[in-house]
């Protein structure tokens, strides 16, 4: 039986020290806020800022919901960000990616203020982590993987680490992280021969997907560490990762849950991210 590697102690001590950062922030009467831009109605956004609002109201940071159309035109979306760059009343500003095919990705990345980007989506302050400096704003995801690998007291030099991603939102940075800890990586992707080879040769497998329960044990080995990212449909109201968890967790050394792990630290990072742009904006 497998260690589940619970994302709820990583999230706990990382919101211990915002509590205290925001309560010094109130005292001087400055409130962070986050602003949080959602176009459409995916399952997975829905959820993930379901999350958010609900840990903000708890933390004391306020939120901005910009919930736009799915169909809305380039030029209206440049408008809203743009007024939110403007607006010194908000921190910080989230994103929900993959944008409609309609909307100009690249674009937008660069709309985002370098000063409240808080997911690292400005390509300036992601530059900096490419090459190789590891002191600016992280992609949030990528970096709740980090965290719940290093709270859990794994060290990643020299291990194999294996990817199942290559998104700029997940795959690729996540990279650049390991990489700095000087583990080996391998990136997979949808066109990856022999998939299952690869990881179960792995000591660490990190998956975002996006496909229900597609792995199962014979993508690893007694001793790999599993790290599941994806957040997935899984029908009647409920979620599930990438990993088809109740028959793995029997086969391997480690495995984050589905809900309950990388999720709930990818929150708290960007509550962070929000609180430590506030403090310079401040």
């Amino acid at each position: 039986m497998a260690i589940i590697l619970k994302g709820k102690p990583v999230a706990d001590a990382i919101k211990d020290t915002l509590i205290k950062d925001i309560e010094k922030l109130n005292e001087k009467g400055i409130t962070p806020t986050l602003a949080v831009v959602r176009v459409g109605n995916r399952t997975d956004d829905v959820s993930y800022e379901n999350s958010i609002l609900k840990r903000c109201s708890t933390m004391g940071i306020e939120t901005k919901l910009f919930t736009l159309d799915s169909c809305i035109e380039m030029d209206e979306f440049t408008h809203i960000v743009e007024d939110i760059n403007k607006d010194k009343a908000i921190s910080g500003i989230l994103t929900f990616r993959p944008f409609p095919k309609h909307l100009n990705a690249k674009v937008i990345n660069e709309l985002i203020s370098v000063d409240k980007d808080c997911d690292c989506m400005n390509p300036v302050n992601l530059e900096k982590l490419f090459e190789g400096k590891m002191d600016g704003v992280m992609p949030c995801t990528p970096e709740a993987v980090m965290e719940i690998l290093k709270f859990y007291g794994y060290n990643l030099e020299g291990k194999n680490v294996a990817v199942i991603n290559r998104s700029m939102v997940v795959g690729k940075p996540l990279s650049m992280m390991l990489l700095a800890e000087n583990a080996t990586v391998t990136i997979c992707h949808s066109k990856s021969k022999n998939l299952a080879e690869i990881t179960s040769k792995a000591d660490i497998v990190v998956t975002a997907i996006g496909r229900a329960n597609m792995l199962d044990a014979s993508y690893f080995n007694k001793d790999s560490i599993v790290i599941d990212v994806s957040i997935n449909d899984a029908g009647e109201g409920k979620i599930c990762g990438d990993v088809n968890f109740e028959l793995v967790k029997e086969s391997v050394a480690a495995i984050t849950p589905v809900p309950g792990g990388v999720g709930s630290v990818t929150t708290n990072l960007l509550l962070k991210h929000v609180v430590e742009a506030c403090k310079n904006n401040a």
